[in-house]
This record gives C-alpha cells, structure tokens and sequence, in this order.
C-alpha cells in the first residue's frame, strides 16, 4: 500500500503543478522563487500526469504480472473503454476550453499503449527510450510537410476538429500534447509500473537513474545550445504548450530547436530530461510515504486528492468557468487565487473520501468500463 500512497500523492502534485500553470501568474510576470515554482510546473506537471496514467494503465491490465487469459481481454476491454470516455470528455471540453484539455489525448495514448500492456519492464523501458531517440526529429520531418493548407484541408474532413478546433491532426502531431512526442512519458510510466516500488534497492537503482537522465539531457542540451537551452515554450506562439517542432501560425521551425530543452519544446532532450523529473517525484514521494509514517498522515487530504486526479483535473476548469475565471494559460498577477483552488481540492477531496472509496468521475469512469465484464 505504501508504494500506491506514494504514487498517488505525486499524482496529487501533478495535478496541483497543473493548477500553477493555469490559475497561478504566467512565468513573465514571476521572480526569484516564484520563477522556480512557475518554471518547474511549465511542462513537468503535465508529463509527470502523462507518466502516471501509463502507471494507471497497468492497475488496471496487471501491475507486476499481466492478465491473461479472459481476464486480460477484459482488462484491454476495460481500457479500451476508458480511452473512449477520456477521448469524448477531453473533446466535450475542449469545446468550452480549448485545446490545453489533456484528457483527449489520454485517449489516444491509451489506446496505443494497448498492445503494449503484456510487456516487460525493461522492454517498456528500451521502447520508450526508442521513441524518445526517435519521435522528435520525425515530427520536425513531418513539420515541413505539414504546411497551412495542407492542415486546413485535412481537419476540413475531421468531425473532431469541426466541434472542438482539437481534430486527429492536433491529437497526433500538433497539438498541445501531441502523441508523436508524448507517448514515451506513458510507456515509462507503464515500465516504472512493473517494477517494485517499495523494494529499497528499485528505490535507489531508479533515483539515480532518473538524476542522471535530468543531469544528462539539461546538460546536453546546455552544451550545445547555449543559455537559452532550458528556456520555457509555455507562453510562445499560438498553440503553446505543443511540441515546437509542429507549432502552426507563422512560426517557422529551425533544426537548432532540437538541441533545446525547455518545457514543451518536444525535443529529445526535454523527453529524456523530463522522464527523469517524472522519476525523481515518484521515487521520492514513494520513499517519503514509506519511511515517514508522520509526514503520510499530515499528508492524507493531498493523497485524497491524487486519488481523484480525473475529478480534481476537470473541477479545475468548471470552477474557473463558473467563477468567469480565464482558462487556459493563466493572466493572474497574483498567486491567492491559485492558493484558494488548492485549498479547495484538498478539502473537497478529504472530505469525499471519508464516505466514498472513489472520486465522483472515477465513479462514473470506472462505472463506463463494467460492460467490459461481458467479454468472453
């Protein structure tokens, strides 16, 4: 249990990097630590959410030995289900929101990691390493394919486009959170799933690879990029947040962008460094919930809330909208509302996990995937 205690209060801290990036002030109007605070949620919390739901993925396929058998084609119904639901809630919200809705792409991810889920941990891992390696300078290649009318034309003929500017396109390889450059993050997070989080040995073996991951990609990218390496893509251009290779508008890409780092640059180097950051927070909140029994009771209304991640992500949004608050990357100047939107999920969530075992969309979501049972 205390490995799931740890995994669920980083998914907590996910969720709450996210709120940074929407609700807290835009990294521009932030200094000194608040800088650092703003900088780290840039990119880090969505792919530490990212990682987590490939570890997610395999609770429900089989964490440390895959389902076979009739209850593994029902653990890939299950799934499958799941990816359908995210992908029509992500797409429903993406109409009031726009496209920085994550759960849409979930959907795909999930979907493709589908064949994925009998592997072993270090298949997984040698495999999200390949894409990592991969997958950037593809969709550079495919950037310059990929021109203005070239896109018009295709999302012309997507009924997802049409009802929510978020189509296949933007799924696949330009928007937000494209596939083409995020599915690694969920592939390791199903490989960190495999493995014995609570064994001491994992525990060190996977701090420090995922320092020399961090130390190795920033480093990199700092030596052969310069001082501008790490800087933030978050705030640039007219889809900030998605992978800079693929950026439309008037933004042209230079192949000097692969050598970059910084968030949402989508390059090889923010992948791997990113994977790290990702590791770092999963070991350590794992280690911390494991030998510090004081700190994992002060810290049992967070924990709440990673383990209604789905409804805390969504709640976010809809109270944003009902308080006329602007969604999306954020204008505040000041960081009290943030705080109060924190506040409120953790009180929210301690007290809806005293009378229910799940959130009110896990519910619901884990109530869309009960057909799955009929799958013979």
């Amino acid at each position: 249990m205390g490995r799931l205690v740890g995994v669920d209060l980083a998914r907590a801290l996910a969720v709450f990097g996210m709120y940074v990036v929407h609700i807290g002030p835009p990294l521009s109007a932030t200094d000194g630590v608040d800088s650092w605070v703003r900088y780290l949620a840039d990119g880090h919390s969505s792919v530490l959410f990212a990682t987590l739901a490939g570890f997610s993925l395999m609770l429900i396929a089989g964490r440390r030995e895959p389902k076979t058998g009739l209850a593994g084609r029902q653990a890939k119904a299950r799934i499958a289900i799941r990816a359908v639901v995210l992908l029509a809630l992500g797409t429903a919200m993406a109409m009031e929101f726009g496209g920085v809705i994550i759960l849409g792409f979930y959907g795909v991810y999930f979907l493709l990691a589908l064949p994925l889920v009998r592997l072993r941990a270090r298949t997984l891992a040698i495999t999200a390493l390949a894409l990592a390696l991969v997958t950037p300078q593809l969709a550079f290649a495919l950037s310059s394919l990929l021109t203005e009318p070239i896109q018009q034309s295709i999302n012309a003929y997507d009924p997802l486009h049409r009802l929510s500017d978020v189509g296949v396109l933007d799924l696949l390889l330009t928007g937000f959170y494209p596939t083409i450059t995020w599915i690694p993050f969920v592939i390791a997070g199903m490989a960190l799933a495999r493995l014995d989080l609570s064994a001491t040995a994992v525990q060190r073996r996977l701090a420090a690879l995922g320092a020399a991951l961090t130390v190795a990609a920033y480093g990199m990218s700092l030596l052969l990029a310069g001082k501008s390496a790490l800087r933030s893509m978050a705030e640039d251009g007219p889809s900030s947040g998605g992978s800079v290779p693929l950026d439309s508008g008037s933004f042209e890409p230079q192949a000097s962008m692969l050598l970059t780092a910084g968030p949402h640059s989508g390059t090889t180097f923010d992948i791997i460094g990113s994977v790290g950051v990702a590791i770092l927070v999963i070991v350590g909140a794992t280690v911390a919930m494991d030998r510090l029994p004081r700190l994992r009771r002060l810290a049992k209304p967070v924990i709440a809330v990673g383990t209604m991640s789905l409804t805390a992500y969504v709640g976010h949004f809809v109270a944003q909208s009902a308080l006329s608050m602007p969604s999306g990357t954020s204008t505040q100047q000041s960081w009290v509302p943030l705080l109060m939107f924190v506040l409120g999920a953790i009180v929210f969530a301690a007290i809806w996990s005293r009378f229910f075992r799940r959130g009110p969309l896990e519910y619901l979501l884990n109530a869309a995937t009960k057909p799955a049972k009929h799958i013979r």
